[in-house]
């Protein structure tokens, strides 16, 4: 560990005053940046006089926030100042982590249409500050950001920056993934070893609910995700990979069937409406309409027995068994939710997350089963949601903890074919994959695989308890 001290001489032109010596410890792991500081005129660029030199830190602030802090220390010495700045360079590039050129893309349609806005207000000052090159692409279309990573010159870049929502981000997760798959020459239809991405994948957040950003930095704040990339902290995060019988559907962190898909769903036949407004509209027309999907889910649980320790009153039995290796387990039944996920998904509607008994990088998955109920009860779960209460203390809400799952809907014919209120015109079920829309007919078999990919940020148990409450159910 590096620390620096420093002693800071007030100017002054009278010389019969004694001089304060001020002393300040610095530690170089939150230096991010350090500049020459110079006094030039109005319109001059380059050249001034030498006033001495400018170190930038990282600051933690309340509520998981990170902010950058500028310490100026005056000398008028060009020698002591080109040696201190040579010093102090030589050690900040001696971190590892921390990232000298990125691939950024920039969705300008996400959320309120404010992405571009902020990468170039907030994002980029930073990025320049810490002498990091960048390549933008502000994308034009859905799997812009897609096609470009299948072509660029990956090697070139630390990492890849994406600014905008959790669609977006996913796609540009899928992409890094894929492209990993295709470099390491394997069958892209096909992947059940998946090799991990080459380089780190950094979050800002720019859309409405942003799950991967408050999961990474407890908080929805542009500059503190600028910073955690900046700064090169790096976490290792498992993916799933979502796939038919017959070929890769896509990467991803978690996904939802039933009706957090269908919710999605009728939002995007809706895209001519505001955002939050779609939303609320989807939402509640969905929740209006509620109806429960037969199928059967086949899932291999995780080994060991996981306690839930969020159930302290007792009452709920524990889901996750002990099995030999590859016991698949099955259930069938009507269900007007399927949750799956690999991350704890935290946002501001939910402050313990989705699933908040999973962890970023345990390689396992939650899978959360609500079986069919009245209205009334589903909407005292959802609400559970946005407290600090256990949201599957509920004798309709099944949770276990598992390394595989197969989700096979079960078609009805003749008289009662229109009860298959999933099925869009073409046959599809819908599914809602980190917030993007996929539409599947056949069974969709969910794996799990470990520390698949390094996402700027923290682990969520470093994180402070996150105070945000929501009224929006």
């Amino acid at each position: 560990m590096l620390f620096i001290l420093f002693f800071f001489f007030p100017l002054t032109g009278d010389s019969s005053v004694a001089l304060q010596v001020q002393e300040e410890i610095i530690e170089m792991k939150d230096v991010f940046s350090v500049k020459l500081k110079r006094r030039r005129f109005a319109g001059q660029k380059k050249g001034g006089t030498l006033l001495g030199i400018t170190i930038f830190k990282c600051l933690n602030k309340e509520e998981n926030k990170l902010t950058d802090c500028a310490i100026h220390l005056n000398n008028l010495s060009e020698d002591h100042c080109q040696l201190w700045f040579r010093h102090l360079k030589e050690i900040l590039n001696g971190f590892q982590n921390r990232p000298k050129s990125l691939k950024v893309f920039v969705n300008p349609s996400s959320h309120k249409r404010e992405a571009t806005q902020i990468y170039y207000e907030k994002v980029a000052p930073l990025f320049k500050l810490a002498d990091i090159k960048t390549d933008v692409t502000v994308t034009e279309y859905e799997g812009h950001a897609l096609s470009v990573l299948k072509e660029c010159e990956l090697q070139a870049f630390d990492g890849v920056v994406c600014v905008g929502g959790d669609g977006s981000v996913s796609e540009v997760a899928h992409g890094l993934l894929l492209r990993a798959q295709m470099d390491a020459g394997k069958d892209t239809d096909y992947v059940s070893k998946p090799v991990r991405a080459p380089v780190p994948l950094g979050v800002i957040p720019a859309g409405t609910t942003n799950i991967l950003a408050h999961t990474l930095y407890g908080i929805k704040h542009a500059v503190t995700a600028t910073l955690h990339i900046v700064m090169g902290h790096v976490q290792a995060v498992d993916v799933c990979t979502f796939s038919t019988p017959s070929r890769l559907l896509r990467f991803g962190f978690s996904a939802m069937f039933g009706f957090g898909a269908r919710t999605l769903a009728l939002a995007e036949k809706h895209r001519w409406m505001p955002s939050s407004q779609r939303k609320d509209f989807a939402f509640i027309k969905t929740l209006a309409d509620l109806k429960a999907e037969e199928c059967e889910l086949s899932f291999l649980p995780l080994q060991t027995v996981q306690e839930d320790s969020h159930e302290k009153d007792g009452k709920k039995k524990e889901r996750t068994k002990k099995g030999s290796k590859d016991q698949w387990q099955k259930i069938q039944g009507h269900f007007l939710n399927v949750s799956i996920m690999a991350i704890p998904c935290l946002c501001s509607m939910a402050p313990r997350g989705l699933a908040p008994n999973t962890r970023l990088n345990n390689g396992s998955m939650a899978l959360i089963v609500v079986q069919n109920t009245s209205r009334t009860e589903f909407i005292r779960h959802l609400k559970r949601y946005t407290s600090v209460k256990n949201q599957f203390n509920f004798p309709f809400v099944e949770t276990y903890t598992v390394r595989e799952v197969k989700v096979q809907p079960r078609l009805k014919s003749g008289p009662d074919a229109k009860e298959n209120v999933c099925l869009n015109a073409e046959g599809n079920y819908p599914w809602n994959i980190d917030g993007d829309l996929m539409k599947e007919a056949s069974e969709v078999h969910v794996r799990v695989h470990p520390q698949l990919i390094d996402l700027y940020g923290v682990n969520t148990d470093d994180l402070e308890s996150s105070q945000v409450t929501c009224n929006c159910i």
